[in-house]
């Protein structure tokens, strides 16, 4: 089991920019594939990205291009960089972690860990 605690989110004006933190513990991060996930109101929780321990990574179409998913296994972290932030992108986001020795997971089914989520608002 990996402990997960989401940082970063916030009020951000459309076209601006946020990242997003992820640290982990507990476990030997770098044996785990790390993905986002986001929940608006009133919506089912969604897939943003996922990245695997070796570096591989995988977007969600909405935000290909704009979005960056990274980590740093030496600080036990995984980050999402959000660029070009638009209303629809408000939401509550969710880290998540899987054991995997190779690949990376874009189902929720497939997540076995979670953190608490950060709220992240896109507004004037």
């Amino acid at each position: 089991q990996v402990h997960l605690v989401e940082s970063g989110g916030g009020l951000v004006q459309p076209g601006g920019s946020l990242r997003l933190s992820c640290a982990a513990s507990g476990s030997t991060f770098s044996r785990y594939a790390m993905g986002w996930f986001r929940q608006a109101p009133g919506k089912e929780r969604e897939f943003v990205a996922a990245i695997s321990w070796g570096g591989a990574t995988y977007y969600a179409d909405p935000v290909k291009g704009r979005f960056t998913v990274s980590r740093d296994n030496s600080k036990n972290t995984v980050y999402l960089r959000m660029n070009s932030l638009k209303p629809e992108d408000a939401a509550v986001y969710y880290c998540a972690a899987v054991q995997r020795d190779y690949g990376l997971a874009s189902r929720e089914s497939e997540y076995d860990n979670w953190g608490q989520g950060t709220q992240v608002t896109v507004s004037s």
